[in-house]
């Protein structure tokens, strides 16, 4: 069993929550995650606290929204003037509000 540890703020972190989800619903997770810079903990958290996600700009998070630029692009190709996804239009959503946010303006 691994050593227990507080975090930063010197809190037990004791208490553990699951829950399920669909594909869908995972991949929507994962896309928030990667695009925040956060860890999938530190991001449910704030999500379920109803707490800001503060985007700080790094390597990681800029290959992430270039990576997911470009699936959106794709995807754009392919609609041939139909309209898009409710999940496509949310990602792009998503990657509007990263790219504000990190830019620093709060109104999107």
């Amino acid at each position: 069993m691994s050593a227990k540890n507080r975090d930063e703020h010197n809190r037990w972190r004791s208490k553990t929550v699951a829950f399920r989800m669909s594909p869908e619903e995972s991949n929507e997770l994962d896309t928030g995650v990667k695009l925040s810079g956060l860890t999938k903990q530190d991001y449910l958290i704030n999500r379920a606290l109803q707490r800001d996600i503060v985007v700080v700009g790094n390597p990681k998070v800029y290959v992430a929204l270039k990576k997911k630029l470009g699936e959106v692009l794709i995807e754009l190709k392919y609609l041939n003037g139909s309209q898009p996804s409710s999940e496509l239009l949310e990602t792009i959503k998503l990657i509007s509000k990263t790219l504000y946010e990190m830019k620093g303006d709060k109104d999107v």
